[in-house]
């Protein structure tokens, strides 16, 4: 397929720069896979739109403050250092700016709330990647140090500085392990009353984890679709999330995912077993776009996503390409908001 197929027009006011003002309050645009049919509703009305007996599963991976600002040492020059993952104790892959200036052997130096954390760039890899070695020199932990330094990573298409308001807003309610640098934006529309809501509705529940790498905002470079690749993303499915999640296929109940790195983590684990998920922890690269067997998910909760977008194409895979467009359109000529803070869709 030709990446144009999967390419829309969104007028620049439509992409959310803030979360609404109450968490829990965003538009709902419900699709049919079957019929077609697109409704309109909110999401506080998604107990009512789910069944009894399904399966909800959430990614409770957490965002760190993985943006670092800082100076190179001794010039004193602008640097910003974007930490992707912990490679190990103390080496971190990461994303630098600006590149070509940081080369192996600069050391930078980062401050803020009288913290300070050190690093030093050692190797040089692609699109502006870096292995970053960083420290204290008060021999404090470097994980905490980053939480007290670092900054929101907000995505590119969001064009303002990260506020305080932002450690709490851009998070999920129920995050648990840190390791992602971009929420599964999915999961920042429940508040811990519409959790209840569900569960009293007998929407049953179960979180996984997958770390949300920057991959999710990578652009599909290649003028064909099956040419592209994405990046690896660490995931973890546990034993009890595995057997209900395998009760519910089993039973013919729906599986729920939300959001696309959940979808992704699920349909990883089911690849090798057919439509059982196997208990795991690893990494995967699995590419969602149209003409993939679906395994597992049997409806998706997710927001808008970017035109030629591989997270586009994974919806398009799951409700069809003609169908997720004509949903794009109609949101657009509603002035829906978009991407990350922006308002969800939940495809049956």
């Amino acid at each position: 397929m030709d990446i144009s197929e999967f390419d829309y027009e969104l007028p620049s006011e439509l992409i959310a720069q803030v979360p609404p003002p109450v968490r829990g309050s965003s538009r709902l645009l419900t699709l049919d896979r079957q019929s077609g049919r697109r409704d309109h509703a909110t999401i506080d009305r998604l107990p009512d739109l789910l069944r009894p007996g399904d399966l909800l599963v959430v990614n409770d991976s957490r965002v760190f403050p993985a943006r670092l600002l800082g100076e190179r040492v001794p010039t004193g020059g602008v640097v910003e250092c974007l930490l992707l993952r912990r490679a190990d104790d103390d080496r971190w892959d990461a994303l630098v700016h600006p590149g070509q200036k940081l080369r192996p052997g600069c050391r930078v130096v980062f401050r803020r709330a009288g913290r300070e954390l050190h690093g030093e760039i050692l190797e040089r890899r692609y699109y502006g990647h870096r292995i970053v070695r960083l420290w204290t020199e008060d021999h404090s932990e470097v994980p905490a140090a980053i939480e007290a330094i670092g900054h929101v990573p907000l995505p590119p298409y969001i064009r303002r500085t990260d506020e305080p308001a932002d450690r709490e807003r851009y998070q999920t309610v129920y995050a648990r392990e840190g390791g992602s640098v971009a929420a599964p934006t999915a999961g920042l529309h429940f508040t811990p009353e519409s959790l209840e809501a569900l569960q009293a509705r007998g929407v049953e529940r179960v979180a996984i984890t997958l770390h949300v790498g920057y991959g999710t905002f990578k652009p599909v470079r290649v003028e064909r679709v099956e040419d592209h690749t994405v990046d690896p993303e660490t995931f973890t499915i546990g034993e009890a999330a595995a057997a209900a999640i395998n009760a519910a296929v089993a039973e013919g109940r729906r599986v729920v995912a939300v959001g696309t790195t959940t979808t992704r983590a699920l349909e990883s684990a089911a690849r090798p077993g057919g439509r059982r998920v196997a208990p795991t922890s690893g990494r995967t690269d699995l590419f969602i776009h149209p003409g993939f067997e679906f395994r597992v998910v049997g409806a998706l909760l997710t927001n808008f996503h970017l035109p030629r977008s591989s997270l586009l194409m994974m919806v398009c895979a799951f409700a069809g390409r003609s169908a997720v467009l004509e949903a794009y359109r109609e949101a657009i000529e509603r002035r829906y908001r978009f991407y990350s803070y922006g308002d969800a869709m939940l495809i049956h």
